[in-house]
């Protein structure tokens, strides 16, 4: 897909005359991008009239701080919308259910203590972090259930709990920096792609995390650093990436952490895949212990 990512950041309020007549005088539209539309760093306090030809809108690092439907009225092809940090408090409805080709939903460094109403079932890829959001209503993201959004990220905001009723197609779920305190017993079971947790810095203990919680076989790399755990988690043999450092971990045990689908010591092909252990802040010292050692042969990194 096209990308342009080359920001055009003049130092005038607003740019020289385009050949495109539909070209808000307070963005940039290149000849050689027709179908981008550059607005950020422009200190706008609302959103232009986007004009019907634009794919790829950049609205990033300005001072608005509310989204209206009347902008997007005619942009019925847009496949990117950068929001990113503004001043945004609300949105108003059916915005972005209008946009039946929106892929790209960038709101990230707002304002926002809610999550969008009606995003589109098109939607992959859906940034929220540094906002206020304290809660998921039941049904925010019911559009997409079975459709295609791979990247939900709510990191920096207040949650207290695991979001409910998101995408089972999710790829990665990012929630670092928020309060959360427990992940409900099942809550991964029916997520069949999921790859990449990231749970850093939340108030995670071992009386918050069910045994089997993480033992999900499409998990590759699993992020709890900066949390309250005081033993290791059990997890998939498939997980490649585990990051526990800066928590309050006193003992390393090879023998309780090999993931139970265990395998032929003479077999390395067989081994659980993780590779690289992160430890370091806990209450631990050197050495590594040999059933460690022995578990995980394709162990290449351990940090303690």
């Amino acid at each position: 897909m096209f990308q342009p990512l080359v920001s055009s950041k003049l130092p005038w309020e607003f740019s020289p005359p385009s050949e495109f007549p539909d070209c808000p005088r307070e963005c940039f539209c290149p000849p050689s991008y027709p179908n981008a539309l550059y607005c950020e760093n422009r200190n706008l306090r609302k959103v232009p009239v986007i004009p019907f030809r634009t794919h790829y809108l950049y609205l990033q690092n300005n001072y608005i701080d509310q989204v209206t439907a009347d902008p997007f009225k005619n942009c019925t092809e847009l496949k990117w919308i950068n929001l990113g940090n503004n001043r945004i408090r609300s949105v108003e409805k059916q915005v972005f259910e209008k946009l039946p080709n929106l892929l790209y939903l960038y709101m990230q460094r707002n304002e926002l203590k809610d999550v969008p109403d009606d995003l589109p079932a098109s939607l992959e890829q859906l940034r929220l972090s540094r906002n206020q959001i304290s809660k998921i209503p039941p049904g925010a993201f019911s559009k997409m259930e079975h459709l295609n959004l791979i990247q939900l990220n709510l990191a920096h905001n207040i949650l207290r709990k695991m979001p409910a009723n998101i995408p089972k197609s999710l790829f990665q779920l990012f929630l670092d920096r928020n309060n959360i305190e427990e992940i409900p017993q099942d809550y991964f079971k029916d997520f069949s792609h999921l790859a990449f947790v990231r749970l850093n810095y939340n108030q995670l203990s071992d009386k918050g995390l069910p045994k089997l919680v993480f033992n999900v076989s499409s998990m590759l790399d699993l992020h709890l650093s900066h949390n309250k755990l005081s033993t290791i988690p059990l997890f998939n043999s498939e997980l490649e990436q585990l990051h526990l450092n800066h928590n309050t971990i006193e003992s390393l045990n090879g023998t309780e952490i090999c993931p139970s689908n265990s395998f032929n010591m003479h077999d390395e092909n067989g081994a659980p895949k993780l590779r690289y252990l992160r430890l370091d802040g806990n209450h631990l010292s050197p050495p590594i212990p040999s059933d460690v050692i022995m578990c995980f042969r394709h162990l290449y990194a351990i940090v303690m």
